[in-house]
């Protein structure tokens, strides 16, 4: 996949005849939950700590026993801490936008990598969305268009190594994100229907598909 190497993201430098038609970056708490799994690290070391204590209580006592576990939640705090503070530089850091020819995404904390994804290369694209409206839009490129997985993450649909799909992910008010790419991709040209799946159903069909999760 072609990386475009440009000073200026959109909607600043939109070429004659293209109208940008959706921006924004993800939300950095649903970032943190969904790709950096803050609340996994919490449960982890919430976990490690009541061990702690259980296990260094019945030999040394009730207060050895609440040291150990303090120590030990305090890594907790520190883990999560730093994986927060990564959601928010990636999110911070981010943008993706929508026009009526291409999807462009923005990534990188440290060096910044443009991905420039013409309508024509999206053979479908899927909805999933969370609590609070935010939600993930992995997109299906054509056979022979590939982007390393290690290259997208966190903009990666989770666990998809061997055909890596570019992911908007955690976009707010994800529904309507959702159905301006269909009409994007409609107007385009793109093969297809605009359709949402029942919870917890996929469909082979190409467009924009839905699968909603609570």
């Amino acid at each position: 996949m072609r990386l475009v190497d440009i000073d200026k993201l959109l909607p600043e430098d939109v070429p004659a005849g293209e109208a940008v038609l959706w921006h924004g970056r993800p939300d950095w708490r649903s970032l943190a939950r969904r790709a950096f799994h803050v609340d996994v690290a919490a449960a982890y070391f919430a976990a490690i700590s009541m061990w702690a204590f259980i296990d260094v209580a019945d030999e040394a006592g009730f207060v050895a026993g609440l040291a150990s576990a303090g120590r030990a939640a305090a890594l907790g705090v520190l883990a999560c801490l730093i994986l927060g503070f990564l959601a928010w530089l990636s999110a911070r850091t981010t943008l993706y936008v929508i026009t009526s020819r291409r999807v462009v995404m923005k990534i990188g904390i440290a060096l910044p990598i443009f991905f420039n994804l013409p309508h024509s290369t999206i053979v479908s694209a899927a909805l999933r969305t969370y609590r609070g409206g935010t939600g993930d839009i992995p997109l299906t490129l054509t056979p022979g268009r590939r982007i390393a997985y290690l290259h997208l993450w966190p903009h990666a649909r989770p666990f998809c190594f061997s055909a890596p799909q570019p992911s908007l992910r955690a976009v707010p008010d994800a529904h309507d994100v959702a159905d301006i790419l269909a009409g994007a991709l409609s107007k385009a040209g793109a093969t297809g229907a605009h359709a949402r799946a029942e919870v917890g159903k996929t469909t082979a069909k190409p467009g924009l598909a839905g699968a909603v999760a609570a």
